[in-house]
């Protein structure tokens, strides 16, 4: 059976909105689009290309197969670390309203989220991977179906837009397991799921 990993681009306070462009995602009004483009160096290159060469399937949310979708089938170089993977793999989308897809090798996923993505996740050689998809990573937290975490930090604040952890998240833990820092800043961590956060207290003990 396959993990379950998600690689998530995020700022500093924790916005994962349009991270690849200012015309990817201008929900709620966002025109800060296209904040990670600066920090894209060769660091930044290499480990996006390691996350890509592990990848057995794609597992992607309706907003995020839709940005993909429009860019990638165009992305013929067979060099490319991204497209040379994403292309000719399988690729699931959660979603209640999309028909027939387009992109070559989609299987739409509408019935029951634990069911379907765990029946993939073990058919799946290599691992299934999610990429941005905010909304269906809280919801695959939520169920515990989350192996692995790639929470890549880029050193920006924009003040406005989609909260990756947003308000209402279920409480969970996480090991961390490994970290670098790209020459441009980006801090990539990565974590493995653990289960419910526990507790303590630094108060001293009351008088008797």
């Amino acid at each position: 059976m396959g993990k379950l990993v998600v690689t998530a681009f995020i700022t500093l306070d924790g916005v994962y909105q349009a991270p690849g462009g200012p015309r990817e995602d201008r929900g709620g009004g966002f025109e800060q689009g296209g904040w990670s483009v600066p920090y894209g160096d060769g660091d930044f290159g290499t480990f996006v290309a390691e996350v890509f060469d592990r990848s057995g399937a794609f597992l992607l949310g309706r907003r995020t197969y839709d940005i993909f979708a429009a860019h990638w089938p165009r992305v013929t170089d067979p060099a490319d670390a991204v497209a040379s993977r994403l292309n000719p793999l399988p690729k699931y989308v959660v979603s209640q309203t999309l028909g027939t897809p387009s992109w070559a090798g989609t299987t739409v996923l509408g019935g029951d989220l634990a069911e379907e993505v765990t029946a993939v996740r073990e058919r799946t050689q290599g691992e299934l991977q999610v990429h941005g998809s905010g909304a269906l990573v809280r919801s695959l937290l939520a169920l515990d179906l989350v192996d692995t975490l790639h929470l890549v930090t880029f050193p920006v604040v924009l003040g406005a837009g989609r909260r990756f952890f947003a308000e209402g998240a279920v409480p969970t833990a996480f090991r961390h397991t490994a970290a670098r820092t790209t020459g441009t800043g980006v801090a990539i961590h990565t974590y493995e799921l653990e289960g419910r956060p526990r507790y303590g207290s630094y108060e001293l003990p009351q008088d008797a």
